[in-house]
């Protein structure tokens, strides 16, 4: 299995999201985040929160079957391209195994 983490711009998520559901990817987790990136939103400033930036981005995280993480991987990229710099950027990883928490069971994840 894959774990896709995509940094995407928080005016781009709600399209990302419906693009992704409707082709069958329905679990996800987003989380609100800040980024250091290279791209800097013309007027940012420090955050008072975490003292280093306030350029928000939303964290996209999704795990899917091996053969399923190019085509979130497009999917992502065509809804949350933008005209503008700094659209964001995704790491894909592997999954060696993962846990139901109520019964511990493993699920085996295989490549």
């Amino acid at each position: 299995m894959k774990e896709i983490k995509a940094f995407i711009k928080p005016n781009r998520i709600q399209k990302i999201i419906d693009a992704l559901t409707d082709n069958g990817f329905k679990s996800m987790t987003l989380s609100q985040s800040e980024g250091t990136g290279v791209f800097k939103t013309k007027g940012a400033r420090p955050s008072l929160d975490f003292h280093v930036t306030d350029s928000p981005v939303v964290k996209l995280e999704l795990v899917c079957q091996n053969e399923e993480a190019q085509y979130a991987i497009e999917l992502i990229i065509k809804n949350g391209t933008t005209e503008e710099p700094g659209d964001g950027i995704i790491y894909v990883s592997s999954v060696e195994d993962a846990f139901q928490i109520k019964t511990g069971k493993s699920l085996k994840c295989s490549d």
